[in-house]
């Protein structure tokens, strides 16, 4: 082993795994002991490459990153980014970067990654029509040349083509996928797998050409022409090349180390190379003349060197390539071996082509162990099968049987695996030790084991141990909501039932501490909704942005209008009265899949007008902002379809008018069908009808979102009235029992005994509360008002849709106030760019201070905040009369440069004020600005006082003239930085 006795540690690289082996080092060692000098190519600081594709969503790079530089910097790190290492010398110990500077090393590690293989084929030359898919750059490139594009092709039909089609869909190109093999994801999946999974990707809109081979790509004035060797060419814009990896080892071969025939640095157990003291990690080394493109096997070697060069014993013996997915939204998974040779195994094997599931498990020759196996369309049991095919236990019974996920009985024991995160190594017993130290959310248990922080598909199963947990310990087996309210949702909701509490701080000073946060508000609010049913501005402090405005929130601080068109019903006045609203206001249209229509684009003052209009022509809200009743989507059913056995249009339409406005944990969303062909597709929504010849069946708890799912049949051939009789049973019982942000799907899926249970309940009255949720419907049914039409009719109501307080044309100075402040007095911080190695380039002369009158304390929010103009400037200023301070930041979000701030929510964080952005919940100090998560971007600050019941803001004038950049990373810097 390796004495760490001071010495020089550089490594090239500044990737995952390089970030992962930094991270362990600097951990274990004593920082005293080396000195750590790290080398990356790239501008950005080190980011999570796996998630690559969120930056497609909407996501910025900011979010992707994993350090900051101050991280480096905080344990001793030296970070040398943009600079790349052009020569090692062996024999001198040192390299020289492409800068021409030398750094001597007594330690060197190569963590150079991988990059994009591309097949030599004519015309296949990345530029500006050809393109990899790799790293942040690579994603500009191609949502660039999507801006122009209507269709393109994708080379390569593994994980990273599949990856980087989804992302052409997200970007609304038509995806070509070209496989040379004759299935998808040829590494992971058998033939049969392959194929269902084309099938399902191809119901999603991509698609999939297997068996081809690119023998020419021509390019032309119009696009790129590819030619095959046996099938007929296609025409596109631009296309991705995902054809696998290259390992990044032509430095080290250059340099004389070892590598392996097929590529790849050639390391041992101890990650050493053929040279003495330097190592390599990650997809550039080659362990037993293998390179893994996974993130586990890297952060696994990282682990091990760290802790070989602390001294500790440590070996590196591979790495299960066991995987989870999610692409394009169908679940894949592989495990153990699942290719076993059919002299030495044999295999069991589920198809249901019709539901998109295929699973099969590879068998020793007697079935007793279970050697590996793959999972596509349903990988629910792909914990508990790793965790059998890893221990190499005997399996109990028939080897099919466990290819069936029994259902969860009343007091069943939850099997939880050994190893519970892949990417991190995390085993169930941190995970358990952690909860029992005191770890109470997802969160918590993420920041101490690192569980949950790689791919992330392991969350689901880190919420379960947890949940089993707290069981175990007696803490109700619910989580609790957060640190304000040691209750669940349910728990909560009870209590406000019970004892009648009217308001969230009535709520707040009775059962729980602290000022509040952006969970508890809202879900309070939306408790009192559906108990009270009063109109939710009632409590517009605590709702979030969507409730409080009685709109989605959209990109840029713009908000969407959905008028309810129950069933989908329209008529041609009411489709010409939206159309004159949408061209009046300049509002971009879309049908929607409920069958509605989506205004987008409205500002925040226009929406009481907006509305006005729409309820003078008879129209409603449509609570597409709100966790209500969305729609209730219906065919035409016996009205004008020849197979039709039931007006679906009419039942639609009274289900929809019955539960409209009534408040949920989530979303929900209805459908009724008017016969068995099932056009409005009520087997996927929360609850849905399907008309037969003697009545309805009816089906609850499906959804068609991120993670679908098939109804379950309540009941069947009942008759209309008790259809809706099972219907108002199975809404209030959801209400009352589900947790905060839970799918109806995801709250069956949960529920000891399951739909069995459910059946029980609604349909026997098992628990004796079936007349108590009827007439809990009937009081919410009977109080339904329009919120929309409650704000139009409300001059004060509407008076909190102008946000924008404008101050006074002059500043108000205070004399004995700006002549107390020191002449020399400098004050602000350089604020540094996240996304370059540089500081900001200006900051404001803010020792030029002035008091500026930014309103009548009235015109403020008492538990909230409200957009000011000063010049511009935009600044967000904030009441929080519970504890009786007042705070003043800019308006602008740092994380994507919305003018939001002062919509959102105010609370505390331990003790600490903090703002919720309304637009991803990114929360700030009040009184520092700082980001509670720790990300590197962070608000200005400025002083507050009032005096004669005016809000007066301490500003530098010069703000009044400059404003802020777009991105306030750059040059807000902190007001009132520490003298």
């Amino acid at each position: 082993m390796d004495n760490p006795s001071q010495y020089r540690v550089v490594v090239i690289g500044n990737g995952m795994v390089s970030h992962r082996f930094v991270d362990r080092l600097t951990k274990l060692g004593n920082p005293e002991s080396f000195q750590v000098t790290v080398f990356g190519e790239e501008m950005y600081p080190v980011y999570d490459r796996v998630h690559l594709t969120q930056l497609f969503g909407g996501s910025t790079p900011e979010e992707l990153c994993l350090a900051s530089d101050d991280w480096y910097a905080e344990r001793g790190v030296v970070l040398q980014r943009g600079c790349a290492v052009s020569e090692v010398n062996i024999d001198g110990r040192f390299v020289i970067d492409d800068k021409g500077r030398k750094t001597h090393w007594d330690r060197l590690v190569f963590a150079t990654g991988s990059a994009a293989f591309v097949p030599s084929v004519p015309g296949l030359t990345p530029g500006a029509r050809v393109m990899v898919y790799r790293t942040i750059d690579d994603v500009g490139h191609i949502k660039a040349a999507a801006q122009e594009a209507g269709r393109a092709a994708v080379i390569g039909g593994g994980l990273l083509g599949l990856e980087a089609a989804k992302a052409l869909v997200d970007l609304g190109i038509e995806a070509h996928v070209l496989e040379y093999g004759s299935h998808l994801m040829q590494r992971q999946l058998d033939e049969v797998a392959g194929k269902v999974l084309a099938n399902q990707v191809t119901d999603l809109g991509v698609r999939i050409h297997t068996g081809v081979r690119t023998r020419e790509v021509v390019e032309s004035p119009i696009g790129l022409h590819i030619e095959f060797e046996q099938a007929k060419a296609i025409d596109v814009d631009f296309i991705v090349v995902a054809t696998g990896i290259r390992p990044r080892d032509e430095l080290a071969r250059s340099s004389g180390i070892a590598t392996a025939p097929r590529g790849g640095i050639s390391i041992d157990g101890e990650l050493s190379t053929s040279e003495e003291h330097i190592y390599a990690i990650g997809e550039c080394a080659a362990f037993e003349g293998t390179v893994v493109g996974l993130i586990a096997p890297g952060f696994k070697m990282a682990d091990v060197l760290a802790r070989r060069l602390c001294g500790e014993p440590a070996t590196y013996n591979g790495c299960d390539s066991s995987t989870k997915l999610k692409l394009l939204g169908v679940d894949v998974a592989s495990f153990g071996d699942p290719f076993a040779d059919k002299q030495t195994a044999r295999a069991v094997i589920l198809e249901d082509f019709s539901a998109g599931v295929y699973k099969k498990l590879c068998l020793s020759t007697d079935g007793k162990r279970l050697l590996g196996g793959m999972l596509v369309g349903d990988a629910t049991q792909y914990a508990e099968l790793l965790e059998l095919c890893r221990s190499g236990q005997e399996i109990d019974g028939r080897p099919e049987s466990i290819l069936v996920a029994p259902k969860q009985t009343a007091g069943a024991v939850i099997a939880f695996p050994s190893q519970v995160c892949s990417c991190n190594a995390v085993s169930r017993k941190q995970v358990v030790e952690a909860i029992r130290d005191g770890a109470g959310s997802v969160t918590e248990l993420k920041g101490c084991t690192g569980a949950g922080t790689g791919c992330g598909g392991c969350v689901p199963l880190v919420t379960d141990i947890l949940k089993a947990e707290l069981l175990k310990l007696g803490r109700g087996g619910s989580l609790k909501l957060c640190e304000h309210f040691a209750f669940s949702r349910q728990e909560l909701a009870d209590l406000v039932r019970i004892r009648g509490y009217k308001t969230f701080s009535d709520l707040l000073r009775a059962q729980g501490t602290g000022l509040g946060c952006e969970i508890c508000k809202p879900t309070v609010a939306s408790i009192l909704a559906s108990i009270h049913n009063e109109p939710v501005l009632t409590h517009d402090a605590i709702q979030d942005t969507n409730d409080r405005y009685l709109a989605n929130i959209q990109k840029g601080g713009l908000y969407s209008v959905v008028p309810r068109i129950p069933g989908g019903e329209i008529t041609p006045d009411g489709l010409m009265a939206i159309a004159k609203v949408a061209k009046k206001y300049d509002l971009y249209t879309k049908i929607t899949g409920g069958q509605r229509i989506d205004l987008f684009g409205a500002k925040l003052e226009q929406l009481p007008l907006i509305w006005e209009e729409l309820i003078t022509a008879g129209f409603e809200s449509g609570h597409a902002y709100g966790k209500a009743l969305r729609t209730v989507k219906s065919c035409v059913g016996s009205t004008w379809c020849r197979f039709g056995v039931q007006d679906s249009v009419g039942m639609a339409i009274f289900v929809e008018n019955r539960y409209k406005g009534i408040r949920a944990p989530h979303k929900l969303k209805g459908a009724v069908s008017g016969c068995i062909r099932e056009c409005a597709e009520a087997q996927g929504k929360d609850f849905g009808l399907i008309a037969t010849e003697k009545g309805y069946n009816v089906y609850v708890c499906g959804n068609g979102g991120s993670h679908p799912r098939h109804a379950d049949l309540l009941a069947s051939d009942v008759d209309g009235a008790t259809a809706i009789r099972y219907l108002d049973r199975f809404i209030a019982f959801y209400i009352r029992t589900a947790d905060r942000l839970t799918r109806t799907s995801k709250w069956l899926e949960s529920m000891d005994g399951g739909i069995d249970y459910l059946r029980c309940v609604i349909i026997e009255d098992s628990l004796g509360i079936a007349a108590e949720l009827e007439a809990h419907i009937d009081r919410l049914v009977s109080t339904y008002h329009c919120e929309w039409a409650d704000v139009v009719n409300d001059v004060e109501k509407r008076r909190k849709f102008l946000e924008l307080a404008v101050p006074p044309a002059s500043d108000v100075s205070i004399a004995d106030v700006e002549s107390a402040l020191p002449k020399e007095l400098v004050r602000g911080q350089w604020h540094p760019r996240v996304w370059q190695d540089k500081p900001a380039i200006r900051r404001l002369p803010l020792v030029d201070l002035t008091w500026v009158d930014v309103g009548a304390v009235a015109e403020f929010p008492s538990e909230g905040g409200r957009t000011v103009a000063y010049g511009k400037a935009k600044l967000a200023v904030f009441q929080l009369a519970s504890s009786g301070a007042w705070y003043a930041t800019q308006a602008t979000c740092p994380h994507r440069g919305d003018e939001v701030l002062g919509r959102g929510l105010v609370g505390d964080l331990r003790g600490e004020p903090k703002v919720a952005c309304p637009q991803h919940k990114k929360t700030f100090s009040l009184r520092s600005g700082k980001n509670l998560e720790g990300e590197d971007f962070e608000l200005a600050t400025y002083p507050v006082k009032l005096a004669n019941g005016r809000v007066l803001l301490e500003l530098p004038r010069a703000l009044r003239t400059e404003g802020f950049s777009t991105n306030c990373t750059e040059d807000c810097g902190r007001a009132h930085a520490a003298e």
